[in-house]
């Protein structure tokens, strides 16, 4: 059974760094496609990070471009976003999401995904 597990959201002051993973459980292969997206109260589900199943090819959103690095370890399943310079506006639920086509890393709709953790928390505050 797929499954994905969250890890690493927590509260953190503007300007800081969190890291975030996501453990994929159930998989008999990693040709897949991992993403991170992010749910702010009152506001859709959007898009902030993506990588192919390599790992080698990268996608982000404009929002988090130099703040934001996403990264895959294949030999342990897991994905990373590692989070620096914290904005206010960054606070939100982030889920990772797995997509079965392996280069769809830059696909932003989320309805697209096929697989979705339950979500972290993450909150800056000033």
């Amino acid at each position: 059974q797929e499954q994905l597990v969250e890890s690493g959201g927590g509260l953190v002051q503007a300007g800081g760094s969190l890291r975030l993973s996501c453990a994929a459980a159930g998989r008999t292969s990693n040709t897949y496609a991992m993403g991170w997206f992010r749910q702010a109260p009152g506001r859709e589900r959007e898009f902030a990070a993506g990588i192919s199943w390599s790992g080698y090819r990268t996608y982000y959103t404009e929002s988090v471009k130099g703040r934001f690095t996403i990264s895959r370890d294949k030999g342990r399943n897991t994905m990373y976003l590692q989070m620096n310079n914290l904005k206010l506006e960054d606070t939100a639920v982030y889920y990772c999401a797995v997509r079965n086509i392996g280069v769809a890393y830059e696909d932003i709709i989320p309805d697209t995904w096929d697989y979705w953790g339950q979500g972290t928390q993450v909150t800056v505050s000033s």
